[in-house]
């Protein structure tokens, strides 16, 4: 590995670190980074320390501050559940975009196999840890898969830039009380939509599957909701830098 090959590995090395440092509250929220207490913390030099800072802030999970250096970003409940919104809207337009344009079989039998491996995980009574990390994983593919049945580059980019901050993303927090039987009921609700959505896929629905996937993200702003008011969620990754509402 050359010199700038290196440097770039240990930049996305410290920018994976810096991200789960922040999600799970080990950097306070609105208190300005120390570039040094990274680079002991983390053992990198200050350049890749510096540019994994660049992309957090480009994620939106950092402040730039004007007088130089970053923060830790806080993000009100109103923003949080507009981010749902609109990961709901740009997966509606792709579902409609799959459905008009027609989605190529073999991303369909894909998104398929997906749903049929999510079905095995739901055919519990209850999920346990491992099966609710199965959910989540399969959850993830199936809603890539998705944005890829569009067939639009354009449309995959600006999904993958929303799903990278955590309370945006399709499970994000389907975790709230995820041993309950309530939890799972609402994850095979969830699944049902899916279904629907790439049916009307298939059959070239174009404006039911988006209605179907603007719906389907109506299960994220509940889900929001609860756990912005549960007390079983404050070590959920992400939720410490989230303002309730009043």
């Amino acid at each position: 590995m050359n010199e700038l090959e290196e440097s770039g590995s240990q930049s996305v090395k410290a920018q994976l670190k810096l991200r789960e440092l922040i999600l799970a509250g080990a950097l306070p929220a609105g208190a300005r980074i120390a570039e040094l207490t990274l680079v002991e913390l983390l053992g990198v030099s200050r350049t890749p320390i510096r540019a994994a800072l660049i992309r957090l802030e480009q994620e939106g999970l950092l402040d730039a501050l004007p007088s130089g250096g970053f923060a830790v970003r806080t993000f009100s409940e109103t923003e949080v559940s507009d981010a749902i919104e609109l990961r709901g809207t740009v997966e509606g337009l792709a579902a409609r975009l799959a459905a008009e344009r027609g989605a190529a079989p073999i991303t369909l039998r894909h998104a398929q196999q997906c749903l049929d491996e999510i079905d095995g995980v739901l055919s519990e009574s209850t999920l346990t840890d491992e099966s609710f990390s199965a959910y989540v994983v399969l959850n993830q593919k199936f809603h890539t898969v998705l944005a890829e049945l569009s067939g639009s580059s354009v449309l995959v980019r600006e999904l993958e830039r929303l799903i990278s901050q955590p309370f945006a993303s399709p499970s994000g927090f389907v975790g709230v009380q995820s041993h309950t039987q309530q939890a799972r009921d609402m994850l095979v609700v969830a699944q049902h939509q899916h279904r629907q959505v790439l049916t009307a896929i298939a059959q070239r629905e174009g404006a039911r599957a988006e209605s179907l996937m603007l719906e389907h993200s109506r299960l994220a702003q509940t889900n929001l909701r609860e756990a912005m008011r549960s007390p079983l969620t404050a070590s959920m990754p992400g939720v410490q830098l989230i303002r309730k509402r009043a």
